[in-house]
Order: structure tokens, then sequence, then C-alpha cells
């Protein structure tokens, strides 16, 4: 049955440390436990790093060794979408809610109703954008467990475009498709058009979730959170197995772009037996769970026999239709 809206709980979480391992694992913590009629919003912040999808490949989505060197971190999130830099001038928000009261459009409208009070008006955009002016300042991704959904995103403030620039790498035909010539182009800093920081938008985040939905908050001390288990779990989401694991020793063999995102495969197939001994593939699709179900149902597939496959998922579909 639907929550009734008086019954909705409302806590906040202000994030103070920088590190994206700790903080993508208080993240994932607030996803997997369980807060019946509880929506979280989550604010933190990254020092000099890039963020890529669950099913990225890491090399071509960023310049690794450029970003390592200069003293950068890269980060796997649970989520589906593209990469993304983080620093110091970049705000993220993360909401955590009950399956029953998850609502994308009220999250955005979070997001937008704080950005008013300084007077910018902004647009959803695409599948994944919030923008000004046609310009994105915040890019968002999506995932859901049995009983909760989280929506996350970034509100580009002052973020050093020139490292921006320097560390993502963006397929061409992605730029072409907006129109631009490149990512800096196409993206803004609100600083360029607001007297707006990373600071003074806090309490009008909080103030418009509360609006929203129509409650008061309960804050959350982040220092409570951070104990043995996430200081274990950040260690794990920052090791090389985990980050950069299985892109190693693949190269891409086909690449192809539709609308629900681009997509880069790599297949191992036997020849003597002509059965794919193993697959991935790197997509920044918004819907993992079907990039996920495609790896299963080709992988030990012969590469002569079309598999059967549901045909109402577009994604596995056009996977599928792509190979064979």
């Amino acid at each position: 049955m639907p929550t009734d809206r008086n019954d909705i709980q409302l806590q906040i979480i202000i994030g103070n440390q920088y590190n994206p391992y700790i903080n993508l694992a208080v993240e994932s913590r607030l996803l997997d436990n369980y807060q019946p009629n509880t929506i979280t919003l989550f604010l933190w912040k990254n020092r000099q790093t890039v963020v890529i999808g669950t099913n990225q490949n890491p090399y071509s989505e960023c310049d690794v060794n450029t970003l390592i060197k200069e003293g950068g971190h890269l980060a796997r999130r649970r989520t589906g979408g593209g990469a993304v830099y983080h620093d110091l001038g970049n705000l993220n928000f993360s909401f955590v809610a009950d399956k029953r009261i998850y609502d994308i459009k009220r999250q955005m409208q979070v997001i937008q109703e704080a950005l008013h009070n300084f007077g910018l008006e902004t647009e959803v955009s695409g599948r994944n954008d919030i923008t000004y002016q046609g310009r994105k300042f915040s890019g968002n991704a999506f995932a859901k467990t049995k009983y909760q959904g989280l929506h996350h995103g970034t509100i580009l403030i002052k973020t050093d475009a020139e490292r921006l620039q320097k560390y993502l790498k963006v397929k061409p035909t992605k730029l072409h498709k907006h129109g631009v010539k490149s990512v800096t182009s196409r993206v803004i800093n609100l600083s360029e058009v607001a007297d707006i920081t990373s600071e003074n938008i806090i309490p009008y985040l909080i103030t418009a979730f509360e609006n929203v939905y129509q409650g008061k908050a309960t804050n959350i001390d982040f220092n409570t959170l951070c104990d043995e288990d996430i200081i274990n779990q950040s260690r794990h989401i920052g090791n090389n197995e985990y980050l950069f694991g299985k892109w190693k020793e693949f190269h891409t063999k086909k690449s192809a772009a539709f609308e629900w995102g681009s997509i880069d495969i790599d297949i191992d197939i036997d020849e003597d037996e002509g059965i794919i001994k193993d697959i991935n593939i790197a997509s920044d699709s918004l819907e993992p769970t079907s990039i996920e179900l495609a790896i299963n149902i080709l992988k030990g597939n012969n590469i002569n026999h079309k598999p059967t496959f549901p045909e109402d998922n577009t994604i596995v579909k056009d996977i599928i239709e792509m190979i064979y």
C-alpha cells in the first residue's frame, strides 16, 4: 500500500570527508540497510576524483595514468551512466528512499527548487541531466534494491574545468549528438551565473527537501556512520581489482551507440568449439541490470546460434542483434 505522506521520515546527512571510497561506502550502506517510510538526503564532496559507472571500462572513460600521477582518484559506483569528475567545487547529492516513496520527479524537484532561490530556472533534460540554458550542470544515475531506490547526482558549482577536460575521455559521437566540440562547452559551472558556492547552497537544499516532502528532517552525524565496516568497505571499493579487474586483458572488438546509451563489447571465443568463453560489455546505460542479463545470456553460448532472450527488453535485444 502507498505510504501516507505524513508518515514519511526525512533524514539529512552532510559528509565531512573528501575520500570517494568512504563516501561511496556510506552511500552503499544507506541503500542496503532498509529503513521503512524513510527518505535520506546525503550531501557529500570528493577531492579530485573520476567516478565511473558500474559497467564502464576505466581506460575508455578517463586518462587513468594522468589522473593517478596528479594525485587524483578513480572510483566505481553501483549505478549505471557515464563517467563524471568530482572536486571540491562540485557538490554531490544522494537520495535513498523506501521504494514506496522513491520518486525521481520529486527528487529532481528538490534540486531545482533549491536553485530557484539563486534565480536559476533549470530543466530536466534527456535521460538523466539537469541543465541551465541548455548547458548541463548535473548528471544523475539510479539503482534499486528489493526495498529501496538510490538516485544520486552532481551539482557543478566551481569545478576545475581544465582538469575535467584533461581527465575525461568523451566519445566524439556523444559530443556530435549534443552539437558541441568539447565536454567543457557542454557543461556549466553555476558560479558563472549566480552567487552560489558548494557551501551556501546546502541550507537551501535542506529547506527544499523539507518543503517538497512536507516534513522536518532529522540530522544524522556523518561521523557516527564511519565505523570499521565502512572503512573495510571503502578499502574494497578502492582496490585495483574492483576498479580495473576484468578490464586489464580485454580490447574493444565492437562498439555502437543506441538511444539508451553507448556500448563497447569484448568477446573471447573458443575457436575450436565456437563458444563465447568470456564477454565484457562496457556501457553508460542507466539500466545496468539489463547489461548483466545480456552478459549472462551470451556467456557460454555458441557464436553460431542466436540465443533466446526476452523480446521486451530493448537493451538486451540490441546487444544480441549487434553480435548475431
